[in-house]
C-alpha cells in the first residue's frame, strides 16, 4: 500500500523532485493539493526550527503525515550566508536577484567553498523525526546551465565539472542534499 506524505510546500519543482526520489511506494502531496494557500511563516533561527514549523503546521491542519523541509545554501566566505534566508536573500523568492547578490558578494573571494543543506522534519501521529543531507561544492563565478531551480546555476558539486543546473534531474537527484535527507527518511520508514 502506498504511503501518503504531505510535503509542506507550494513549490511544484520541490514536490516533483521529492516524488522522483521517493519513488512509487509514496504519494507525495503538497499544500496546493489540499487547497491550502497560506504562507507558513518561517521565523525559526535554524534549518531544523523552520522544517519543524512547516511540518507542524501541515500536520495540525490536515492530520496527515507531514514532511517539513528547509533547505539553503551555506557559503564559507560569507560566514554561512545566505543560509536560512536563501529563498529571500535579495528579495522574496527572486532567485535571479538572489544569485546576483551572491555573485556580487563573492566577486573578489578566492574561497568559493559552499554546501547545500536540507533538513527535513517528519511529523505524524508517532512523533517528530529529523533527517539532514548536505552536498559540498563551490560557487561558480557566473551562471551556467538552465535546468533545476534556485541557486543551481552557480553551484558546482565537488568532484563534478558542471553545475546542478547543467545536470539532468536524475543525475542531480542521485547526489543532492535533498536526496541524502530523503535516503535517511526512507531508511527510517523501512523500520
Amino acid at each position: 500500500m502506498k504511503k501518503e506524505i504531505l510535503v509542506a510546500t507550494h513549490n511544484q519543482h520541490k514536490k516533483e523532485e521529492i516524488q522522483q526520489i521517493l519513488g512509487a511506494n509514496f504519494i507525495v502531496t503538497s499544500l496546493t493539493d489540499y487547497n491550502i494557500h497560506d504562507e507558513i511563516v518561517e521565523d525559526g533561527l535554524t534549518f531544523h526550527e523552520n522544517a519543524r514549523i512547516k511540518a507542524e503546521y501541515c500536520f495540525k491542519t490536515t492530520g496527515k503525515a507531514s514532511l517539513g523541509d528547509d533547505s539553503g545554501l551555506v557559503i564559507e566566505a560569507l560566514d554561512g550566508r545566505p543560509g536560512i534566508f536563501s529563498a529571500r536573500y535579495a528579495g522574496k523568492h527572486d532567485f535571479a536577484k538572489n544569485m546576483a547578490k551572491v555573485l556580487g558578494e563573492m566577486e573578489h573571494e578566492e574561497n568559493r567553498k559552499a554546501y547545500f543543506v536540507t533538513v527535513m522534519c517528519l511529523m505524524d501521529e508517532k512523533g517528530v523525526n529529523y533527517f539532514e543531507g548536505r552536498i559540498y561544492g563551490q560557487i561558480r563565478r557566473e551562471l551556467s546551465g538552465s535546468k533545476g531551480f534556485g541557486y543551481d546555476p552557480i553551484f558546482q558539486p565537488d568532484n563534478y565539472d558542471i553545475t546542478f543546473a547543467e545536470m539532468s534531474a536524475e543525475e542531480k537527484n542521485s547526489i543532492s542534499h535533498r536526496r541524502k535527507a530523503l535516503d535517511q527518511f526512507l531508511e527510517f520508514m523501512a523500520k
